[in-house]
């Protein structure tokens, strides 16, 4: 007989807490282990031979619809089989036998390609999005059955995309290096499993119970009691015996039955599952689409199985996108979205950039969106959603709330590399004193994986709870799509209400969320101005051909509409081209920081656009002066038209002699190509036609002195030296005699900088790039033009050995601008290329515009958060003004600034490799000028130079009478602009137009707007155009507008 020696009970847990820790890990971990851990057990049994493949290869990267690919020539296919290049797209047929073994039992398809699917039914039904490979946004597996019956057959089709969640990149899923264009994805697996539902469910106790181990603290009881329950488990579990499998379940269930009872709620953290999908990024636009589906589908699946979980999906582009490609699957989502859990949000056209664009752009972007979400979902949004972007302007939140809009989310200002900004629930206060009650997830992400962790330190990291105890959690894979998976919703479902932790977790819904935090948040700090991003300032330069067609575009489709609104106002018969123009402005708000190929679409697109809109511009302005009787030609004379909110004067428009019709005696001046002829045009009212003479007698003339080393060009403004390399050396103004360009520098000095940054290549750019910059090598100046009404000047400069700069100089006989035409060949390596004015001039802030309005910032680096402004976002001028004087630097394309101590430094080209290896080389055409000017930045007209510096008047050879032409509309105050003039979305039976204009100067006061259009009605309205009050109409039949600093108003005026 013999006997065992009974041990003491071994507390190694308690000694080595860290080695014990170290061992649960190693229970769930992926790999190593893995034979033995607790994954040997998630699948019970697995059959490859129960699934059959055919595959049909589609040619010339194409993708298409399930109606085509299902006729395609299918061939065998096999697991380990490869499939590529990249971007390609291969459907596969999926035939299946359940074996005898699993009847009764659920079956799960697991399909790994190593890239992206969408798995399709016979009928053509978006089923589920599939991610292959082995990152953590994996999701293979397709439940087939959750009952197999005996012998029992599938077929499915699955549709595969040869590219990851993250596109190609060389690096691996997640690089932002360009694509690897041939790259090859293998098929992993194609097979049939029993999942152990037992085993998934402890796995994701014991994912919970390891959170709580290692964030919730050391010194806490729940800690511990969670170590010693995880240990238990591993203690209890055996990989050979599946009836340990229970035990272990039932000590987990036990550990988290007891912790519900969650008392006084100290912390309340609403989850939300989203999966925020780039419109274009390291994907092309067609990706994209994809994408959605793929992403769309599996949400589907999720919220009918789960009957509490919660998704929320923006951009109204990829809805319209999945509603035109994917019409079942969209009416899959209308219908989860009446029960609540698919929840369409955020109110705009596309999750935008919200530095570059103009303000009646971002107006657009909500019209748009709103419209298209409250027409197929039947309610507008309530939260502004914008987690992924690089700015915010500092009129968002009066453009949010007149877009009926109430809350505002995002969460990109954690990314900030030089402060922490200090709020997560405030309200946010615009330049016009709107406010908007705004949340920044405190998890700073929006791809939280649903961990304890993330609970954690959502309520550690929240700024404001001495407010607030409300928190969002916005968790689910994304950038890329996918969005939540099984695991993260079970992992939340075990920490609703458990006692202990931080904060008590629950599905919701985000308006409730808000809702909530209005009603019970107190004392709320303000945040007034612009949200500046500490980040990504390289995106304010990077892809140059793309910001100027964006600014060209909207400028474009502005006038479009202002004469096709004329012309609607004055006739009855024309057709507005709603259609078109609403297709132009939805590829114009269409933004992106990409790969190569997607700005081969974007600049085809701008294309598009600006054929388009040109036709549509010239049609309606020939139809305008034709409804003016402006029939004729002649040849002395031409029709202006001046589409800006002010009187212009002393223009210089240049005429094609072939338009004309006419000799070049016809003109004062030709330019120094010989085929124009230049008009003055001494003044032309706001929004107005007049026919000028092409030569009349001129009282002030330009004049150029030549000498050995420099060019002197003299008006009666300025006397303005300049080099034999075309910088400029002085410029005298005689208007009050002062020196502009500080001594001893020059001015219109290009400098090189290296451009490294720290990751970011296309998107950033760092503060020491200004410790290595160097002046660009110099060229010649020779003279092209001599005057009378302008002396025009070129430069050219092999600014390096691969980039070269050929640049036009033109001084006007009546205009104190200098303006830069120029043309640069540009082929450089991480290069950053400026032009920088030193100036005269000394002053705490510079005055930048943005939309609707101005912002100033600092021109100096007293503390961190000055520095961290060292380059800044501006639109059409940047203004640096002293008392009685000041100097603004004007431009046609350009959004990157800086202005340190008295230096103007406008930012032109960058050379980054990655994601576009090509990133700005080859050719780029922009314009700036430099206006010096009497008196402060309120004193002057800068904000009106710099919108006729982007707004040329448009020329006709078309004349009647002569003189002025019909004026439309008239502003007695020069500091409010009358910006838009559209036809309204809803006409019905009556001709509406609509007005939009803002304060543009930071002053109050009361406007008054003659027109000469017969008016009915006039209202205000949103930017929704919701008729709100009355407009006030005196007897004059002027509009009178009351106004307050960068007031947006929008007006509706509806025609007899």
């Amino acid at each position: 007989m013999t006997s065992s020696y009974v041990c003491t009970p071994l507390n190694g847990m308690q000694k080595h807490r860290s080695i014990t820790i170290e061992r649960l890990q190693k229970f769930i971990q992926q790999g190593q282990f893995e034979d033995v851990n607790l994954r040997s057990a998630l699948v019970s049994e697995r059959s490859e031979g129960a699934v059959s493949l055919s595959v049909y290869s589609v040619p010339d990267g194409k993708r298409i619809p399930f109606a085509e690919a299902i006729k395609g020539d299918y061939q065998p296919a096999r697991v380990g089989q490869s499939f590529g290049p990249t971007w390609s797209t291969h459907w596969f047929k999926v035939t299946i036998g359940i074996p005898s073994s699993f009847a009764g039992k659920e079956v799960q398809l697991i399909f790994d390609p190593s890239c992206e699917g969408l798995v399709w039914s016979t009928d053509g039904q978006p089923l589920m999005g599939i991610t292959g490979g082995g990152n953590g946004d994996r999701h293979v597996e397709y439940l087939l059955t959750k009952k197999a019956k005996d012998d029992e057959h599938f077929e499915l089709y699955i549709e595969i995309a040869c590219n990851g969640m993250f596109g190609a990149g060389a690096g691996g899923n997640g690089s932002i290096n360009p694509p690897v264009m041939n790259r090859q994805y293998r098929l992993e697996t194609a097979e049939l499993v029993v999942p152990s539902k037992e085993a998934y469910h402890l796995l994701w106790d014991f994912e919970i119970l390891l959170g709580i181990v290692k964030e919730v603290g050391e010194g806490t009881q729940l800690s511990w009691d969670a170590l010693r329950t995880a240990d238990q488990i591993v203690n209890t579990f055996r990989n050979d015996t599946p009836a340990t499998i229970a035990e272990a379940r039932r000590i987990s269930t036990e550990f988290f039955k007891k912790r519900t009872d969650f008392g006084y709620q100290q912390h309340v953290m609403t989850a939300v599952g989203n999966c925020h999908i780039d419109t274009a990024w390291l994907w092309p636009f067609d990706e994209t689409k994809r994408k959605a589906a793929r992403s769309f589908a599996t949400q589907c699946g999720l919220i009918e199985a789960y009957p509490d979980y919660t998704f929320v999906a923006s951009q109204a582009q990829q809805f319209a996108w999945v509603e035109q490609l994917y019409p079942t699957l969209f009416e899959r989502i209308k219908r989860h979205a009446k029960t609540g859990q698919f929840i369409p949000i955020g109110g705009t056209w596309v999750e935008m950039d919200c530095n570059i664009p103009s303000g009646e752009a971002l107006c657009r972007q909500f019209l748009y969106g709103q419209r298209y979400f409250e027409s197929r979902f039947g309610e507008r949004c309530l939260v502004f959603w914008l987690p992924d972007t690089f700015g915010y302007s500092a009129q968002l939140p009066q453009i949010v709330h007149e877009a009926g809009l109430k809350y505002f989310f995002t969460q990109k200002l954690s990314w900030n590399n030089i402060n922490k900004f200090p709020h997560t629930t405030f309200m946010w206060t615009g330049l016009d004193g709107t406010s908007v009650l705004t949340h920044f997830s405190p998890c700073d992400t929006y791809t939280a994986q649903a961990t304890v962790r993330d609970v954690a330190f959502g309520v550690s990291n929240n700024k404001d709870k001495a407010y607030s105890n409300q928190s969002l959690l916005l968790y689910g894979n994304g950038d890329g799509g996918g969005g939540p998976l099984i695991p993260m919703i079970e992992r939340l479902k075990r920490m609703q209400s458990l006692s202990g932790l931080p904060a008590s977790v629950q599905f919701g819904h985000p308006n409730k969320f808000y809702e909530t935090l209005e009603a019970t948040s107190k004392d709320l700090v303000h945040w007034k101005g612009e949200l500046y991003f500490e980040l990504h300032r390289g995106t304010y330069t990077s892809q140059a051909q793309v910001k100027r067609g964006n600014r060209s575009s909207e400028l474009l489709l502005r006038v479009v509409e202002i004469l096709s609104s004329l012309c609607v106002a004055r006739s009855t018969t024309f057709q507005y081209p709603k259609d078109e123009l609403d297709r132009l402005w939805k590829l114009t708000l269409l933004r992106c920081s990409s790969i190569g190929m997607v700005y081969i679409d974007a600049l085809k697109f701008y294309e598009d656009i600006a054929e388009s809109g040109t036709k549509l511009a010239t049609a309606a302005f020939q139809e305008l002066l034709k409804l003016e009787n402006r029939l004729n030609k002649a040849a002395d004379a031409v029709t202006v038209f001046n589409p800006t909110s002010w009187k212009r004067e002393n223009c210089v428009v240049e005429v094609a002699l072939t338009e004309a019709g006419v000799t070049s005696d016809s003109f004062v001046q030709l330019a120094s190509d010989r085929r124009h002829g230049l008009v003055l045009i001494d003044e032309i009212a706001a929004y107005a036609t007049s026919t000028v003479r092409k030569r009349h007698h001129l009282s002030d003339i330009v004049n150029k002195m030549e000498g050995s080393n420099c060019v002197s060009v003299h008006n009666e403004f300025l006397d303005i030296y300049f080099d034999e390399s075309g910088r400029i050396a002085s410029i005298f103004d005689k208007r009050i005699e002062r020196e502009v360009i500080a001594k001893p520098y020059s001015g219109n000095v290009f400098k090189i900088f290296e451009d490294i940054p720290i990751f970011w290549d296309a998107w950033d750019v760092e503060v020491y790039h200004l410790e290595k910059g160097w002046d660009a090598s110099l060229g010649k100046l020779t003279v092209e033009e001599s005057g009378p009404l302008r002396v025009v000047l070129k430069a050219e400069h092999p600014i390096t050995d691969k980039s070269k700069i050929i640049q036009t100089i033109i001084v006007h006989a009546r205009s104190p601008m200098i303006e830069f035409d120029t043309f640069v060949d540009w082929h450089e390596n991480r290069k950053f290329l400026k032009v920088e004015f030193p100036l005269n001039i000394a002053n705490d802030f510079a005055t930048y515009e943005t939309q609707i309005g101005f912002v100033r910032r600092p021109t100096h680096y007293n503390n961190s958060w000055d520095l961290a402004r060292f380059e800044v976002c501006g639109h059409k001028f940047v203004d640096y003004s002293e008392h009685g004087y000041g100097v603004a630097l004007l431009n046609d394309c350009k959004y990157g600034f800086a202005v340190h101590d008295n230096i103007v430094r406008m930012s032109l080209l960058r050379s980054p490799k990655a994601p576009d290896q090509d990133c700005d080389m080859g050719e780029h055409i922009f314009r700036y000028a430099l206006l010096p000017h009497v008196g402060s930045f309120s004193e002057s007209n800068v904000a009106q130079a710099g919108y006729e510096f982007n707004v040329p008047l448009l020329v006709s050879p078309l004349s009647g009478k002569g003189g002025d032409g019909c004026q439309y509309f008239e502003l007695d105050c020069p500091n409010v602009v009358l910006d838009t003039i559209k036809l309204a979305e809803d006409c019905k039976d009556e001709r509406v137009i609509v007005l939009r204009l803002y304060e543009a100067q930071g002053g109050r006061g009361t406007a008054q707007l003659k027109s000469a259009l017969k008016i009915k009605k006039a209202v205000y309205a949103n930017i929704l155009e919701d008729a709100k009050s009355e407009v006030l109409i005196n007897a004059d039949g002027a509009l009178i507008l009351p106004y307050t600093p960068f007031k947006l108003l929008t007006i509706m005026l509806t025609l007899e």
